[in-house]
């Protein structure tokens, strides 16, 4: 199944109205950053396919409370961040994959399942549940939302490499950007070492670029616990994503 606003037009403002009633982050953007989500959205439906899987019901307000998600993180970089993929598949609930995994100390490669609510394919589509886009729409300052975090997987391999670090813009440096991150992860992982939980989720401690999507979640989604945990990291993501939606939000 396909999103029925296929062309490059101005959204209709009621399903725009329902949309942001739907979707508090992007209710609680300033007027101009709305109108340009609201562009965003529109070049989005235009040029990314939606598939339903596995009895998925999709409609156009559900493709484009995705697209609002999808978007968030590139309204400072454009739509231009989001090239080299065309497709959206939606799943009801959570999905199973099955990817090869090869033994470090062996070298023998191996066919794992794994469960997943969300994906991002190299060069290919961003996988999601639509169980958990409608939760973290219901529940949108908990630290978590899988569509930016897919999306910034998407952001991570514009590069070609993904290993924590986008494609940088003008102003932020690479070699800063490494220098932070790490430190911070590697805090992470002596803070879960150590038995201590805060407030960053402990899967960003997998590795780098589970890190950064993580971070990211958080920089929408609960922006002034992520600058209590990882200062430095908060204002590198406020240099690529912008100011968050929610930053006066407890």
């Amino acid at each position: 199944m396909r999103a029925r606003l296929t062309s490059v037009r101005a959204i209709p403002d009621p399903i725009w109205r329902d949309a942001l009633a739907a979707a508090p982050l992007c209710a609680a953007l300033d007027g101009a950053r709305q109108q340009r989500l609201r562009v965003l959205c529109a070049q989005f439906l235009a040029h990314k396919r939606f598939s339903a899987e596995a009895g998925a019901q999709l409609d156009d307000l559900r493709c484009l409370l995705i697209a609002q998600q999808a978007c968030l993180p590139v309204l400072e970089l454009g739509f231009a961040a989001l090239h080299g993929w065309r497709e959206v598949i939606v799943y009801p609930g959570e999905f199973r994959v099955r990817h090869p995994r090869q033994d470090r100390s062996t070298g023998v490669i191996t066919e794992q399942d794994e469960t997943l609510i969300g994906e991002a394919w190299a060069r290919g589509p961003v996988v999601l549940s639509w169980a958990s886009v409608s939760h973290d729409l219901a529940h949108p300052h908990d630290g978590f939302n899988v569509v930016v975090h897919e999306i910034a997987h998407k952001l991570d391999q514009l590069d070609g490499a993904m290993d924590g670090v986008p494609a940088l813009p003008p102003g932020l440096s690479r070699h800063v950007w490494l220098d932070v991150f790490q430190r911070a992860f590697d805090h992470l992982q002596r803070q879960l070492d150590n038995g201590q939980h805060g407030a960053i989720d402990a899967y960003a401690a997998t590795n780098p670029e589970e890190y950064f999507a993580v971070t990211s979640e958080l920089h929408f989604s609960r922006p002034l616990q992520l600058a209590q945990a990882a200062p430095e990291v908060a204002r590198l993501l406020t240099g690529l994503y912008g100011a968050p939606p929610a930053a006066l939000v407890p």
